[in-house]
């Protein structure tokens, strides 16, 4: 090949790389990462797309040149010339792509392996997928449950699935990592957070009717305010005084995100407005207490004229203290509405 032939074939095959890893570098494809492990997951995305950058600028390069220097004249209709097989040419092209995927099936296996190695003092956490809720579970809380995921960051951090009904799919785009839920399975899921924030976190498995209500966030705070919270949230979740601890465990779980209650500034509008309490008891035939409690364990038991079943999940597994506490305090903020 002449000398001006290899350079065109540099030439091109330079400015296709280049638009390419233009596109690839200058348009955000992928969230920011907010762990150790998003990080590693997006070094495998990039080394595959920079792989994909180089085939992509050669392949164009001999495309068009062959294009450019190889056409036939418009009133040539004669066969080209017998070409026979070249065996070094056969070797490099199925040697190079083998080198190829190899290399992103090593790097691959080393950060699944770095993935999964849990780090020291590892934080439990039980995650419960049911239509159309999640609900996370602290053991070395006395079992604190909350609809809100926080984290403390720096910290290494075991996610433990449960589903109740059918499968989900637990998703933090910023964690960059998915796991199925799935019923009979306890999966597991590790996690270490390396920026504070509030991040979502989504259902990503069409699970029914109310899938796209399925939604909270991850809170990943710092150590200092992570563990303050935590006996907080724990204190005030046995605190013999049902308005405090009745507060902190309906903003811990996702109820302002379906329903309105002026005492707690949720606007949901999703499902009942609950300072309408009273009224909703009333056209029940229920009293109002067991009206509440029944509605949060057993939702489909009675339905609000104008809203559809299945949509509220049972959150039967709310501790008992949690649920009393919860109960009254909806029974004394829809009397104040």
């Amino acid at each position: 090949m002449r000398r001006g032939s290899i350079l065109a074939l540099i030439g091109i095959g330079t400015l296709a790389g280049g638009m390419a890893t233009a596109v690839a570098v200058l348009l955000p494809w992928l969230p920011e990462d907010a762990s150790k492990e998003a990080g590693r997951i997006d070094f495998v995305f990039w080394f595959t797309v920079g792989i994909c950058i180089m085939i992509f600028a050669l392949v164009v390069a001999v495309l068009l040149y062959s294009i450019l220097n190889f056409r036939a004249k418009p009133d040539d209709d004669s066969d080209g010339p017998p070409i026979h097989g070249h065996t070094g040419l056969e070797i490099v092209w199925t040697l190079i792509p083998t080198i190829l995927v190899t290399s992103i099936g090593i790097v691959s296996a080393i950060v699944l392996g770095r993935n999964d190695a849990l780090g020291k003092n590892v934080l439990h956490v039980n995650v419960t997928a049911q239509q159309f809720a999640w609900s996370f579970q602290y053991p070395e809380a006395k079992n604190l449950t909350t609809g809100v995921l926080r984290l403390p960051v720096g910290r290494s951090v075991l996610l433990s699935f449960t589903a109740l009904d059918v499968i989900h799919s637990f998703w933090v785009p910023q964690f960059g990592q998915k796991e199925d839920t799935v019923p009979g399975l306890h999966t597991h899921l590790h996690i270490t957070p390396t920026k504070t924030g509030t991040f979502p976190v989504i259902c990503t498995e069409l699970c029914g009717l109310g899938h796209a209500t399925m939604r909270t966030e991850a809170i990943v705070m710092t150590p200092a305010a992570f563990n303050k919270w935590l006996k907080g949230q724990t204190a005030a979740t046995t605190s013999p005084n049902p308005t405090v601890s009745g507060a902190a465990v309906f903003k811990n779980n996702p109820c302002g995100s379906c329903h309105t209650l002026a005492a707690a500034g949720a606007s949901g509008k999703i499902g009942p407005d609950l300072d309408k309490l009273p009224q909703w008891a009333k056209q029940a035939k229920q009293p109002l207490e067991q009206f509440i409690r029944t509605s949060i364990t057993n939702p489909n038991a009675y339905t609000q004229p104008g809203f559809p079943k299945n949509v509220m999940p049972p959150f039967s597994s709310l501790p008992k203290a949690q649920l009393d506490a919860l109960v009254q305090y909806l029974i004394q903020s829809s009397k104040k509405g």
